[in-house]
């Protein structure tokens, strides 16, 4: 083996390097590196925080003064016996873990790589807002022309902090290593020029683009006592950061290396950080522009620039004032955006701007404003979005035109996830009054009012997730892996409590949210379970109870349970209610077999992924979905192609899957034609063509016959889709005709979801819908009786008259005494006096 270098010290305690093949001699030698051949020109390097004298080997051991100073300020102890080599030295003599000299031309150079024995240097962990960051060791470069007690100062310093170190002696040298290593502090000697530049080394690493975070301290001799001090703003005009005036004590240097690390270099680091960031905006699709707390523009992004045709350049620095507005805003607008942003609250609506090109767009705009340094709003970021219009669409080829975009991927991405957000409401469609007579006398004379009013009943169909302003798109796991979902336990195995609520699950009595409180909010599981096994679905669909179950556990999934009204507890009802009318004998003698797995699918999926936002607003908000169906039946096309999606992805849940391809076109064509038919729009359409079609031919046989025969016709294709219509319509919306605890308990909660909707049209800016929803001024009582009244009478009054239902219109009218008479004492609450 080749002999290793290695340090002894002397008696008189000067430390010295020296090549040894003393095998006596005790001493510990480990390998070097070899790295790149030889390192730049004057470049003497320490690296990893050495446990070595800075010295240089060729120019002789140090000054054995200023050894035993190192030892002193180091806290390292005495010296060490003569000749004793560095392993069997007192602890003031450190090991040198690789020492070698390298000659490269003319030029001295000197590599010097050792490991720290004193401490274990470790990542440090910093944060930046939700950002976790690791930072590394801190790498410091030293530029001195030539060894002193001031670079060894730095150089111990740097030791005892636990920072990697390189010396460099020439600008060159100093340059090239720092382009290697891009070090975090610089310290230049600015002491002497005869050696070099100190401000032109500064200006030379500040002209690299690495140097942009990096901390540079300029060393300057002691000012003497007849001589004013220099100012600093020629060093800072040269780059340097920071002056340090001469001092060789090590904990001098210390101190400074300390300060500077917590200070600007953590600082710098969380800067650096921040590129992440702007990568990320760049490269955002949404047009996003920051502005300073009294608007000007400090950045917008390429997705700005193509949206309204500016260049960066012509933005940033300007107020928003200087930019051209468009005249379609209304004109309190402005003001109502900037008394809301000013406050420190988010604004989100629909604006129109001016294009560069003199257009106007209209964007969804979604204004943040951001708090800084002593609590005061510093900046304000806006999220805009071109809404889908025809006109926007035009504006929106003609800014790819102009900017040359030629990525075809890039405009057809752009192009379809634009946003409608015009503010329309659903229209509601007039139909004639029936003209059979009443059946039990009791149409009201109001039922005119109807026919003009926008249908936005207590209880819709609506669905979505809200992403972010006025955006929704579905997204309750539409993807969500299976596996992740713990299986239910078996309908013949689950826990007593459990099994005995299902034991009267037939009951039109029975208390679903009995059944939720012991669930943990998953009815639905169960609860299909148990009606699917009565009505025989899996034998129907050749499917085993295992893909049932999943199936159920999938779809329940998808509802929303922070909803307060449109979650699975509400589906499972509407489930119960269509079990419950499947079971009367003239339902059931109208509906053959594939009709009633129809219907108990259909009230299992007919609100998946409701968020709990009616379609109004989702038409009026410009949603997704509400653009993906020209703003009809919006929510109810997307739960019945949802629930068709999360079946057919997964074997493991897929209940047609065993099913002939007739059948199954069948079963989904009922399917979707029954979960369309809770779409309030047409819900007297549905109503009236139920009483001309089903209850007036009946009523006519029975009138003209003495025997109860089933009427002709009912059987008929085309009246068994009416049929299956009204009974899901009259599941959906049974809550007035439940007991009264549980009719007072699903009234609080539909109100509480509309109070949320409302609320939240009046902080985006948007129509608002339903304006008895307020939750400052409702009454909830008088919203019930017009709900009745308008909705509810008429089509139980049909439904009765075929099902034959006496206890739900005993019910029904129950509840209406109770809201009557809570109206009538001008009472908001729920409850009687007496009750609570």
């Amino acid at each position: 083996m080749g002999c290793a270098p290695s340090i002894h010290v002397s008696q008189s305690g000067v430390i010295y390097c020296r090549d040894s093949d003393e095998s006596n001699s005790p001493r510990q030698t480990t390998s070097v590196s070899q790295g790149p051949a030889a390192p730049p020109h004057g470049l003497f390097v320490q690296t990893d925080a050495a446990d070595v004298i800075p010295p240089s080997c060729a120019s002789g051991p140090p000054g054995a003064a200023r050894v035993r100073r190192a030892r002193a300020e180091l806290g390292s102890g005495g010296s060490s016996s003569s000749g004793s080599s560095a392993g069997s030295a007192a602890p003031a003599a450190t090991t040198c873990r690789g020492r070698r000299r390298h000659c490269c031309s003319s030029a001295e150079a000197e590599t010097q790589t050792s490991y720290t024995s004193v401490k274990q240097v470790s990542s440090a962990e910093v944060r930046i807002g939700p950002m976790r960051l690791t930072q590394d060791p801190i790498q410091v470069l030293l530029i001195f022309a030539k060894e002193d007690s001031q670079s060894d100062g730095f150089w111990w310093a740097c030791d005892r902090a636990g920072y990697r170190c390189n010396i460099a002696r020439t600008p060159e040298s100093a340059l090239e290593c720092f382009l290697d290593k891009h070090h975090e502090i610089i310290v230049i000697d600015h002491r002497q020029t005869r050696n070099f530049d100190a401000e032109a080394v500064c200006r030379s690493i500040r002209a690299t683009n690495p140097s942009e975070h990096t901390v540079i301290l300029a060393v300057v001799s002691q000012a003497s006592g007849d001589r004013e001090e220099a100012s600093v703003l020629p060093l800072l005009h040269a780059g340097f950061n920071r002056r340090f005036m001469e001092n060789n004590s090590i904990i001098a240097c210390y101190n400074e290396l300390i300060q500077i690390e917590h200070g600007e270099v953590r600082s710098q680091f969380k800067l650096r950080a921040c590129n992440s960031v702007f990568t990320a905006l760049d490269h955002c699709h949404e047009a996003i522009e920051i502005t300073s707390d009294d608007h000007v523009i400090q950045y917008v992004n390429p997705a700005f620039e193509r949206m309204m045709g500016y260049h960066k350049g012509e933005l940033l620095g300007k107020e928003l004032a200087e930019l051209p507005k468009s005249d379609k805003n209304r004109a309190d607008l402005l003001d109502t955006i900037n008394t809301c942003i000013k406050k420190g609250k988010e604004w989100q609506g629909v604006y129109y701007a001016r294009r560069k090109s003199g257009d106007s767009i209209q964007q969804h705009v979604k204004i943040t404003p951001v708090i800084g340094q002593g609590g005061k709003i510093r900046h304000f970021v806006s999220l805009k979005k071109l809404c889908c219009t025809t006109d926007n669409n035009k504006q929106l080829h003609k800014v790819h035109r102009d900017s040359g975009d030629n990525s075809q991927t890039e405009s057809h991405s752009f192009r379809y996830k634009n946003r409608r957000k015009e503010s329309i409401d659903v229209k509601s469609i007039s139909s004639r009054g029936s003209d059979a007579p009443s059946l039990q006398n009791r149409r009201y004379p109001s039922m005119a009012r109807i026919h003009s009013m926008t249908i936005e009943a207590p209880i819709t169909k609506d669905g979505l997730r809200r992403l972010s302003g006025n955006e929704y798109v579905f997204t309750k796991n539409v993807h969500q892996s299976h596996s992740h979902l713990a299986m239910p336990i078996t309908i013949n195995d689950v826990p007593p409590c459990i099994a005995q609520l299902l034991d009267n699950e037939e009951s039109w009595e029975f208390n679903i949210f009995e059944l939720e409180a012991v669930t943990h909010k998953r009815p639905l599981v169960y609860l299909g379970l148990k009606v699917f096994s009565r009505f025989g679905v899996c034998e129907f669909l050749h499917c085993s109870e295992t893909t049932l179950r999943a199936w159920l556990q999938v779809i329940e999934a998808n509802y929303h349970s922070s909803n307060a009204y449109h979650n699975s507890t509400h589906a499972a009802d509407v489930l119960h209610a269509t079990a419950f009318f499947l079971g009367k004998e003239r339902v059931k003698g109208s509906l053959d077999q594939l009709d009633e797995v129809a219907a108990l699918i259909a009230a299992t999926v007919h609100d998946v992924d409701h968020p709990g936002r009616t379609n109004s607003f989702l038409c009026n908000a410009g949603s997704e979905l509400a653009v993906l169906y020209n703003d009809t039946a919006v929510l109810e096309s997307h739960h019945t192609a949802l629930a068709f999606q999360l079946t057919v992805k997964d074997s493991k849940c897929n209940i047609f899957k065993n099913i002939d391809r007739n059948h199954y076109r069948t079963l989904r064509q009922a399917i979707i034609d029954m979960v369309l038919a809770t779409e309030m729009t047409k819900h007297f359409e549905h109503v009236n063509k139920f009483v001309n079609s089903i209850n007036k031919p009946m009523a006519a046989e029975i009138e003209g016959s003495d025997c109860e025969c089933n009427p002709t016709g009912k059987n008929f294709p085309e009246n068994q889709i009416l049929i299956k219509r009204m009974m899901i319509k009259c599941a959906d919306v049974a809550n007035p005709c439940r007991p009264l605890d549980l009719c007072i308990e699903w009234a609080g909660r539909i109100s509480e979801e509309y109070f949320a909707q409302t609320d939240e049209e009046k902080r985006q800016g948007l129509p608002v819908v339903m304006p008895v929803f307020d939750r400052n001024t409702c009454s909830i009582p008088k919203s019930q009786i017009s709900f009745i009244d308008y909705f509810i009478t008429d089509m139980f009054d049909a439904w009765d008259a075929f099902a034959h239902l006496p206890a739900l219109m005993q019910h029904l009218a129950d509840n209406y005494k109770h809201w009557k008479t809570l109206d009538d004492l001008k009472c908001k609450s729920l409850r009687l006096p007496s009750d609570s």
